[in-house]
């Protein structure tokens, strides 16, 4: 067959619903300025689908900010990768500052969260080497195991036990070939909101051999004492060999970066081929990414404000019987029973009649009969905009138990 045939024949759970989803369901266009409430086909709607956390996106000190840098620099400098020609003061500056803020030895600037993670883990491991990671983390993860050479062991989320079975399951393969073991889990799961049981991995550091990989991408500038993420929530920071955050979420920006000790961080820097062989970050995203830290370290009110919104949306949620599943950060899941096809009619009706914009997580990303409405609070929203969401989730879901839902044209669109 064909390769392009074969594609076309089968598009994937999500890409064989793209003749009705696309525009509305998959790729929607928000408009206007980065805010609470922006625009949706026309339509004002309140908006809890943007990881815009702290509200930098469109903070005018961070506005001004990437206005200068843009017309310092352009949008090309520095040229060419930076073991070549793409080094400058401000990337080393930034990475200084970021590993004290973390409270590690050094950094590194990477260039995306997704690839940046991905070249982490392809440069760490080779073939003698065993991965075990948490059951649900993110996408980015299992992609870089797909191209692991070696063995890869699973453990239920959070399950410590499990993990210790998988541990020894891995001494007794590295024992053979000499290999190392590295544990990767995430600060903070994105879909569930809890947090990897970082301390918990700590401990049993006591009875096994292995180094530690923590991918804090909602976790940094939301949790801990300062906002140096989720290690530092559960007083392990020093504990967890590399720490790895992406500037996509608190940052409101473009890049990521891994810090840990001075010598893993040196030959990471001599050894992702990601970095050595892509051009590096452009000094916008260097000087905003200067700027944006030194907010988040000396406006403390920043993260305070964002947690009395987060406070407010999860305890009303609860308050009114809301599933809100274990969540421990801001990520507030909405966990509701129901098909693919009421997933789809709730959320047009969420939108066109009660004005409110959120994620829908459907199969297969959650089992087939579970939907989860994705919240993600911000410093910007307020709490009128807290009460006005749960008013409408409260009539949503009346109507989802009732059946409202169930025999739509669009539900049956769907296939359910």
């Amino acid at each position: 067959m064909d390769i392009f045939e074969k594609l076309q024949a089968n598009l994937g759970p999500l890409g064989k619903h793209s003749g009705i989803s696309e525009g509305y369901f998959a790729f929607p266009k928000l408009e206007g300025d980065i805010a609470p409430r922006m625009k949706f086909m026309g339509k004002e709607v309140l908006t809890w689908s943007l990881n815009n956390y702290l509200g930098l996106a469109n903070h005018p000190e961070v506005r001004k900010a990437d206005a200068e840098a843009a017309a310092r620099w352009g949008a090309a400098y520095p040229m060419g990768a930076r073991i070549m020609s793409g080094q400058t003061d401000l990337h080393e500056q930034l990475e200084s500052e970021l590993a004290e803020f973390v409270g590690k030895e050094k950094s590194y600037l990477l260039n995306y969260g997704y690839q940046g993670i991905m070249s982490v883990i392809d440069s760490l491991v080779d073939r003698k080497d065993v991965v075990v990671y948490d059951a649900e983390c993110h996408a980015c993860i299992i992609d870089a195991l797909r191209m692991h050479l070696g063995k890869r062991f699973v453990y239920h989320h959070n399950d410590m036990e499990s993990l210790e079975k998988q541990l020894q399951r891995a001494e007794r393969l590295t024992g053979e070939s000499g290999g190392g073991i590295l544990v990767i889990t995430e600060g903070v799961f994105g879909m569930t909101g809890n947090m990897g049981n970082l301390k918990g991995i700590v401990k049993l550091k006591e009875k096994y051999s292995f180094r530690i990989l923590v991918d804090d991408a909602h976790g940094f500038g939301t949790m801990g004492r300062t906002g140096a993420g989720s290690a530092e929530e559960q007083d392990v920071q020093q504990e967890v060999d590399l720490y790895f955050s992406t500037f996509a979420k608190s940052m409101a920006g473009i890049g990521a970066f891994i810090a840990g000790d001075e010598n893993v961080i040196l030959y990471l820097k001599y050894n992702m081929r990601s970095q050595i062989f892509a051009k590096s970050l452009p000094m916008i995203y260097v000087e905003g990414g200067l700027k944006r830290l030194d907010m988040l370290r000396t406006m403390p009110e920043l993260k305070q404000n964002l947690w009395h919104i987060v406070n407010a949306l999860q305890n009303g949620l609860r308050e009114k019987g809301f599933n809100i599943g274990t969540t421990t950060s801001p990520v507030t899941p909405v966990v509701l029973n129901g098909t693919v096809g009421e997933a789809a009619t709730m959320s047009k009706d969420l939108r066109e009649t009660y004005g409110i914009f959120c994620s829908v997580v459907i199969y297969p990303v959650v089992p087939k009969g579970m939907i989860i409405l994705r919240l993600i609070p911000t410093v910007s929203h307020t709490l009128e905009d807290v009460k006005e969401t749960i008013s409408a989730f409260e009539a949503i879901k009346d109507k989802l138990v009732s059946g409202f839902y169930k025999n739509t044209d669009l539900a049956t669109a769907f296939g359910e």
